[in-house]
């Protein structure tokens, strides 16, 4: 069998299936030097502030854990709850043999040339990993910071829910203030054990030249829970991201929530598959999607291949001042017995609505917002308060840009 580097050599000049083609040679690949720090609360006030942006509070408390990355320097990692594991990749698969068998388990290293790049030209990552039986009741959680401008930052991730625990992550990626430009390439497998619960929410905050090609995929064992939520409501140039989860185990769950608003001259491609490929196993896909003048394309893709399995697929979306919303849901059953359904909508804030709020004294303006935070108001099942409060919070920042 051909080595993983073998098979990425290969794949460098293959183009993605979807969303816009990079030029790869265009970014630079060359890490600045970044020191580590020894606390958090220490970064500038204008790095906190950008980073709080997407999520990662760096005061003490309220947390279980943290990653930082600058670049393609790991910076920072700390856990600070026991049965909790934050590990910098480079140095996971440097010191622990058993990693190999997490490590391009779940994604072909040849799929386009962005799984490639990942592979070959690797800065760093983390592993966060939940022991057996662990209950990490605060989110740990992981920020990837740009900081040099057209700087390609290359990372791959590896999360593990051990059998029986719980584990919550928020993970933040943001650009310095003075950053227009750059690519963000990243790999994410996801290993959720037996009775485990694993909810990982991403909150992106980019610039307006970014452009970002997550690659990502999980699997779920017998009565694990995995919630993945993703937020992208600021400027990004382009972005397409279609992670697949497959549920391997007896009354396996999947839920995927994501929130997305385009704006002008922006391109976001965003969806999620999964494979219920085991009894009693269930799925949701569900979005909501506002343009203020971008392109979005809104995927779903349930795939039933034995009987009693039970998936949803739901994309709402709303065109505030021009752009494009594309809803593809797209269902797939292969045997008898299996129970699926989609619905998807696309349209305008109806006009009597606003009236109607405006004829109990609000504002045009304050109708419109009143109407928009409702529509992005998502109910997630078994999301953590902590969790919940960091989704509200980013709503309300980026409400104020949409207007």
């Amino acid at each position: 069998m051909r080595d993983l580097d073998s098979k990425a050599r290969e794949a460098k000049e293959k183009k993605a299936a979807l969303g816009p083609d990079i030029d790869l040679s265009s970014f630079s690949i060359d890490n600045p030097l970044h020191e580590q720090i020894s606390d958090i609360e220490h970064l500038p006030e204008t790095e906190r502030d950008r980073m709080l942006m997407a999520g990662i509070d760096t005061k003490k408390g309220g947390r279980s854990g943290t990653y930082l990355q600058k670049d393609g320097t790991s910076v920072y990692s700390t856990s600070l709850q026991e049965g909790l594991e934050i590990i910098p990749i480079k140095t996971a698969l440097e010191k622990l043999d058993w990693v190999q068998d997490y490590y391009w388990k779940l994604l072909d290293v040849d799929t386009d040339k962005y799984t490639a790049r990942a592979r070959l030209d690797l800065h760093n990552g983390y592993l966060i990993r939940a022991l057996p039986g662990a209950k990490i009741t605060f989110p740990a959680q992981a920020c990837m910071y740009l900081e040099k401008e057209g700087f390609s930052q290359n990372v791959h991730n590896i999360v593990i829910a051990e059998e029986g625990s719980e584990l919550h992550i928020i993970t933040g990626c943001a650009t310095a203030a003075h950053v227009s430009r750059g690519l963000h390439v990243g790999i994410s497998e996801y290993y959720v054990k037996k009775g485990a619960k694993l909810s990982f929410t991403m909150i992106h905050h980019w610039a307006d030249d970014v452009e970002v090609r997550p690659r990502s995929a999980g699997v779920v064992e017998e009565g694990g829970l995995f919630l993945n939520n993703y937020i992208s409501m600021k400027p990004v140039k382009s972005l397409q991201m279609y992670p697949t989860t497959y549920l391997k185990g007896k009354g396996a769950v999947a839920r995927f929530y994501s929130l997305l608003v385009g704006s002008p001259g922006g391109e976001l491609d965003v969806g999620g598959r999964v494979y219920l490929s085991a009894e009693d196993t269930r799925a949701e896909v569900i979005s909501r999607a506002i343009t203020n003048g971008g392109a979005i394309v809104a995927r779903g893709d349930l795939i039933g291949e034995v009987p009693g399995v039970r998936g949803h697929l739901e994309c709402q979306g709303l065109i505030l001042n021009g752009g494009s919303i594309h809803a593809i849901p797209e269902l797939t059953g292969k045997v008898d017995g299996v129970d699926m359904s989609h619905e998807a909508a696309v349209g305008k804030i109806a006009q009597e609505e606003i009236l109607y709020l405006m004829s109990r004294g609000l504002s045009e303006e304050e109708a419109t917002a009143t109407i928009v935070r409702g529509f992005l108001n998502v109910d997630i099942p078994g999301l953590p308060a902590p969790l919940k409060e960091e989704i509200d919070r980013a709503v309300e920042l980026s409400r104020h840009d949409m207007m």
